[in-house]
């Protein structure tokens, strides 16, 4: 049988890996056969992730991505220890419901620098010789705020856009390079970081948001169906592009 989404052997890097769309990420990413590097801060929970994986040769890096000048650096280190890098997927994010009012210029560059910054980062180390395979697949995870508006989500919206245009311009400079760069831009996802964000709202807001996804609100498979297309040779000619995964938000 004929698997055209099999990465066998690859050796991709999820970060957020310790719960969530990183954590179903990993899971799927194994189970189509390549070997996958866990990052996050809490080892304990990346340990759990690697107990629901398939295969053998996962990795578990715990790494706080707030330190984003030290980046290069680990990403080096750790290619030297695995071999170098086929994929990566960046995963991990601050989300927060916040009145503009209330978000503080500290508050936003926090957002800013793991949803954004680590990224640019992350791309910039997985480039370097050492560290890449021949051809390297990334995927960035996104958000339909970065697209739209929601109120509260100002800070939010602002690094899941400004990855959205990042994401567009990299691919273009790296393409030469034998990098493809996409995002995933997901609508509202029933995980751990979802559930809070429903507690934050009012229950005739989250009704209203839960009437805004005609197909329901998504589950972390959906996501990890679509960062697996995207990473596997059925996207080779794919590049620079979102791909909407959000239950029919944005035709409502």
């Amino acid at each position: 049988m004929i698997n055209p989404m099999d990465i066998s052997g690859r050796i991709i890097m999820v970060t957020g890996a310790s719960s969530g769309l990183g954590r179903e990420i990993s899971i799927l990413l194994s189970q189509l056969g390549s070997h996958v590097i866990l990052v996050g801060r809490n080892e304990e929970q990346l340990n759990k992730t690697l107990s629901l994986m398939e295969g053998d040769k996962h990795y578990i890096k715990s790494f706080d991505l707030k330190e984003v000048d030290e980046i290069t650096k680990w990403m080096k280190a750790i290619a030297y220890e695995t071999g170098s890098l086929s994929g990566l997927v960046h995963s991990a994010g601050i989300s927060a419901t916040l009145p503009l009012r209330g978000t503080s210029t500290k508050k936003l560059e926090d957002i800013m620098r793991i949803n954004f910054t680590a990224a640019v980062n992350l791309t910039k180390a997985i480039r370097l010789k050492g560290v890449r395979a021949k051809s390297v697949s990334i995927v960035y995870i996104s958000s339909v705020a970065g697209l739209g508006g929601e109120p509260g989500l100002t800070a939010y919206s602002a690094s899941k856009g400004a990855l959205l245009s990042f994401c567009r311009s990299a691919a273009v400079e790296l393409a030469n390079e034998g990098i493809r760069i996409n995002s995933v831009t997901p609508g509202y996802v029933m995980t751990e970081m979802g559930k809070k964000t429903k507690s934050t709202l009012s229950f005739e807001h989250f009704k209203a948001l839960e009437a805004k996804h005609p197909l329901g609100f998504g589950t972390p498979r959906d996501v990890a169906n679509a960062v697996a297309f995207l990473l596997a040779d059925t996207a080779r000619w794919i590049t620079g592009t979102t791909m909407v995964v959000d239950g029919g938000y944005f035709i409502v």
